[in-house]
Parts: C-alpha cells; structure tokens; sequence
C-alpha cells in the first residue's frame, strides 16, 4: 500500500490545516525539544498534508527511518515487524470536518504530525526497534505481548519528558489532542517517575484521558530500560507482581 496523494480533497487539506493550527500553538511551551527539532527537520507545516516519499527521503537520511502506509490498525506481528525494520505504519486517511474533536481509530494526523518528527531522534528510534524485537521473540505469548503494550502505550503514546526541571510531552497520543496536552501537564492527573515494573502493573484505557503519566529525564534512561523489560520478560518476572497487576 502507498499513500495517494492526488487522492486527498480540499477539505482534507482544510481539515490538517485546522488541527495543525490548533495544536502547534500550544507546542512550544509543551513539547519536548526533540519534537519542535524534528517538526523542523521534516519540514511539516501547516500549508499542506505531508507527502510520505518526501518525509521518507528526509527520514531515511537522518535515522534510516521510513513512513509504511497501512489501511488503519494492523495486527501485532505485523505492527512490530515494521517497526523492526525501522519502517513506521501510518495511515494514509484523515479524519473529517465533523470528527475534528474524537476519533475511535487514529487518523493520520496522529500518525504522522504527533509520531513523525520524533523519529528524527536517534535513541528514539533505537527504543522503539529494541522494543518491537522484544515483542516478536514473545508474539506468540499473549500476555507478555499485552505487558509490553503497557510499555508502548506509557512511552510512545503517553509519555512524558522532564527538560531544564519542566514537564514536556513526547508521548504521540498527547501531542495529537489539544485537550490532552493541557491536562497531561496540569495538576489533575498521577505524575509518576518511569520505571518499568511501575509501568507493567498500570492498566489503561483508552476511552478517556489517562490518570497517570510516567515521565523519563532523558531518551538515554528510556532506551537503558530496554536491558530491564528484557529481563522481566525473559525470565517471567511478572508472576512475582501478577497479583498486582490491573
């Protein structure tokens, strides 16, 4: 699958003009530094839905990254393999004019505006590669598939970043909902240090704004955690915790 992009309508382009508006206002006093970077680095802007083979060109050079098109959500084995393969799937489709507040299904613009210009950062990626390597040693055990979604879910969706003694977001799911990006940083929600055993015994949901959010000080202490999940998993840790586990 390829993304067309002759394909896309006058209200697609309207509709990422309006969410891009929308969001990159509140950006620069919320988002990791390495996420302002990259969005420069890939050359988003608000002017145009971006073409996939010439973030793929500009990706490619800086972390041999690339954009896979995909239909929507695709099953776990194929997830992680892509991303094995330093290839990231993204759908190709935008939400319309009336969804602009909810979807149930990501869209392209979380895809691709909140995950992209993270992928411009080296140990990023590297955590991103080792964890999916992980998953597919265990794809086949479902629980510790389910435990590392657990870490997927607090990292690259919800995680957040302690820069110069402030609370910054990387965390993809956050930095593609306004709302969210406000509330992830107030001081409604659980704000907890990451540690792995933390994160493998935190449920989630998906329906609603999480009530807690872990926060790592450096994509070095994030890519380091991969030796701990490694561990717990390879030698089934977690039935020591299984009756704390949500």
């Amino acid at each position: 699958m390829r993304q067309i992009y002759e394909n896309y309508t006058e209200e697609d382009q309207q509709v990422w003009q309006i969410l891009f508006d929308r969001q990159i206002v509140n950006l620069p006093e919320a988002a990791t530094a390495e996420f302002l970077t990259g969005m420069e680095k890939i050359n988003f802007g608000r002017e145009a839905i971006p073409n996939f083979d010439r973030t793929n060109e500009i990706l490619g050079g800086l972390t041999g990254w690339n954009l896979q098109a995909v239909p929507g959500i695709v099953d776990d084995r194929l997830f992680f393999e892509l991303l094995a393969d330093k290839k990231f799937p993204a759908t190709t489709w935008l939400r319309k004019m009336s969804q602009l507040d909810y979807l149930e299904e990501p869209d392209m613009f979380h895809d691709v505006f909140a995950h992209v210009p993270l992928l411009t950062n080296q140990l990023y990626v590297d955590f991103l590669q080792a964890l999916s390597n992980i998953a597919l040693k265990h794809i086949d055990d479902s629980w510790a598939i389910h435990l590392l979604s657990r870490i997927y879910w607090y990292t690259i969706e919800f995680g957040l970043i302690r820069e110069n003694d402030q609370l910054r977001i990387y965390g993809a799911g956050i930095l593609s909902s306004n709302g969210e990006t406000k509330f992830s940083l107030s001081n409604e929600p659980e704000h907890l240090e990451y540690d792995v055993k933390d994160v493998f015994n935190s449920g989630y949901r998906k329906d609603t704004f999480q009530t807690r959010y872990f926060i790592i000080d450096s994509y070095e202490q994030l890519y380091g955690s991969i030796k701990i999940i490694e561990e717990i998993l390879e030698q089934k840790l977690w039935e020591d915790m299984s009756d704390k586990l949500v």
